[in-house]
This record gives C-alpha cells, sequence and structure tokens, in this order.
C-alpha cells in the first residue's frame, strides 16, 4: 500500500550521497516536498564548493522535482503553521522555522515526514506523524 510521505531537505541530501534507498522509500509511495525544502537544497547548489558539485545537485534536484509534488505554502498551510507555532511558544521547545512550515504542511496533507534529523522531532509535534532514515 502506498505511503503519503513529504521529504525533509535532510532526506533529499541522504539520497543524493545515497545513504538512502528503497528500504526507506518504495516505488509505489506517494513522494512530496515542500517548496522551502527546494529552497533549503537550492541553497547547496548556490554554496557548492566546485561548478562540478553545483550542476551534480541540479540535476539531483530537476529529478527529484520531476517526481514528486511540490507543495506550496497556502493559506491552509498558514493555518497549520500557525497551531504548530503556537504549540513550540507555548511548550517551550523551538524549532527550525522550515521545519515547522515542513511539519504544516505534513499535517495539512495527511502525510508522513521522512527525515535522517532525530533532533528534529517532528513527531513530538501534534498531528505530525514522522519515520527516521
Amino acid at each position: 500500500m502506498a505511503r503519503r510521505l513529504i521529504l525533509d531537505t535532510g532526506a533529499l541530501i541522504a539520497f543524493e550521497r545515497g545513504r538512502a534507498g528503497p528500504q526507506v522509500v518504495a516505488d509505489e509511495d506517494d513522494l512530496a516536498i515542500a517548496a522551502v525544502t527546494v529552497a533549503e537544497f537550492r541553497v547547496g547548489i548556490e554554496l557548492a564548493a566546485t561548478a562540478d558539485r553545483a550542476e551534480r545537485r541540479r540535476r539531483v534536484l530537476a529529478a527529484i522535482t520531476a517526481t514528486t509534488t511540490v507543495l506550496d505554502y497556502t493559506a491552509r498551510t498558514a493555518v497549520e503553521h500557525a497551531r504548530l507555532l503556537a504549540h513550540v511558544r507555548r511548550t517551550g521547545a523551538p524549532r527550525g522555522a522550515h521545519d515547522l512550515i515542513i511539519a504544516a504542511q505534513a499535517a495539512e496533507h495527511g502525510r508522513v515526514v521522512v527525515t535522517p534529523d532525530r533532533r528534529a522531532r517532528f513527531a513530538e509535534l501534534p498531528g505530525v506523524r514522522a519515520a527516521t532514515l
């Protein structure tokens, strides 16, 4: 059965570096990434140490965006984002701004966040499910 997944930037980097594969994501899975994830990955292109590395990253990003859904930040995303932001402020457990956007889109679209970053603690956010690479 296909799972509905949203990959964070760390997951994209793990795939780029060959550190994640079919044991994590199956062919039948419905994959998405947040538009902010595209921006974060593009920072790696912009800061690449060599032109060859930048070009390789461009190709990886092009392949990813050609085969996954890129989720835009919408008014509905803003509602989820505000809910999660209020939660972390109430609990005193700060999170990265981009991580909260990814989590909001996961909650909005009923997707599981896939990340290699155990410190992100996505699953501790209300209404968010997560899987670690």
